[in-house]
C-alpha cells in the first residue's frame, strides 16, 4: 500500500477513527472482535492512543496485531504529576516505532485536576518539543484549559506536521485559533447528545480539510448508544450526525474525514483490498 492517499481522486466509502483507547477495558480484552466489527462497519482504520508509557506499549502490541490499527503515544494530563525526564526519554523512543503515527495525547486538564495544573504546563511543554521533534502531529488533549492550552501551542508553534484537538469542546473562538495554528478538529459522539447545540453549531462552520471524527471509546458512545462501552464500529453514528448538521450526504463525510485522517497521520492508502 502506497504511504499517503491520492486526494485528487475519490476515496471508497470508508471512516477512519482518529482517537480510540483499544489498549483500555474492556476493549482490550475482546480486541479481535472489536476489530472486526470495525470493519463490518467500514472503518478502514483505528487510531489507539497511549496515555502512559504501560498503556502506550499495549497500544504498540495492538498496532502490530492488527494491520488496521495504528498508534499514538504520549502522557495524558492526569498522569504528568508521574512524569520525570526518564519518563519521558521512554515514551519517546517508544514514538519511533513505525505504526506511531501521531504523539498525544498531550495536554491540560483542569476540569479533573488529577495532576496539579503547574506540573501539567511543565510536561505540556516538554512533550510540545518532543512531538516537534519526532516530526508527527500533536494530538491535543484540552479541558476547561482552552485558553491556557492554545496560548501554549501558539508560543511553541509552528507544528510542521500539524496536529490535532482531539474530543473538541471548546467554544468557536477557539476552534478559530486552533485552524489558524494548521490543526485539525475532531469530533467525536458528543455531537449527538441533545442539549449539545454548542458543538453542532461549531462543526456546522468547520472547513472540510480539518475535520476528523473520533469515538475515544470506550467512553463517550453516541446516541443512540449513549450509556454502553463505546467502540470504533460506532464511529457510523458520529459521521451520519455530522453529514445531517452540515447538511451534506453520510458518504461526503466519510469521503472528506476519511482523507483528511490519511494526510495528516500519514496512514497507508486505502488499497483495493479493502473493499
Amino acid at each position: 500500500m502506497g504511504k499517503n492517499a491520492d486526494l485528487q481522486k475519490p476515496l471508497p466509502l470508508f471512516l477512519v477513527d482518529s482517537h480510540a483507547h483499544l489498549e483500555l477495558e474492556p476493549l482490550v480484552a475482546d480486541a479481535e472482535a472489536v476489530v472486526q466489527r470495525a470493519s463490518a462497519a467500514r472503518v478502514a482504520y483505528v487510531v489507539t492512543v497511549g496515555i502512559d508509557f504501560d498503556d502506550a506499549k499495549r497500544a504498540l502490541a495492538l498496532a502490530d496485531r492488527f494491520e488496521r490499527v495504528f498508534a499514538c503515544v504520549g502522557f495524558h494530563p492526569h498522569n504528568a504529576k508521574e512524569v520525570d525526564e526518564e519518563a519521558l526519554l521512554k515514551i519517546e523512543a517508544l514514538a519511533h516505532h513505525p505504526k506511531v503515527v501521531g504523539y498525544g495525547e498531550i495536554g491540560l486538564d483542569f476540569f479533573r485536576n488529577h495532576s496539579p495544573r503547574e506540573r501539567q504546563i511543565e510536561v505540556f511543554a516538554h512533550q510540545l518539543s518532543i512531538g516537534q521533534r519526532l516530526g508527527k502531529p500533536v494530538v491535543i488533549h484540552l479541558r476547561d484549559a482552552y485558553r491556557h492550552g492554545l496560548d501554549m501551542l501558539e508560543q511553541a508553534s509552528p507544528f510542521p506536521a500539524g496536529g490535532i484537538i482531539h474530543c473538541f469542546s471548546g467554544t468557536d473562538a477557539d476552534a478559530r485559533r486552533a485552524l489558524d495554528l494548521g490543526f485539525h478538529i475532531s469530533i467525536p459522539g458528543t455531537v449527538t447528545y441533545k442539549k449539545n447545540d454548542v458543538l453542532r453549531s461549531i462543526v456546522a462552520s468547520l472547513p472540510d480539510e480539518r475535520l476528523l471524527l473520533e469515538t475515544d471509546c470506550p467512553f463517550l458512545a453516541p446516541e443512540p448508544l449513549r450509556g454502553k462501552d463505546n467502540e470504533p464500529a460506532y464511529i457510523v453514528h458520529t459521521a451520519r450526525k455530522v453529514a445531517e448538521v452540515r447538511g451534506v450526504s453520510f458518504e461526503e463525510v466519510c469521503r472528506t474525514t476519511t482523507a483528511n485522517a490519511l494526510r495528516v497521520f500519514s496512514l497507508p492508502a486505502i488499497a483495493a483490498d479493502h473493499e
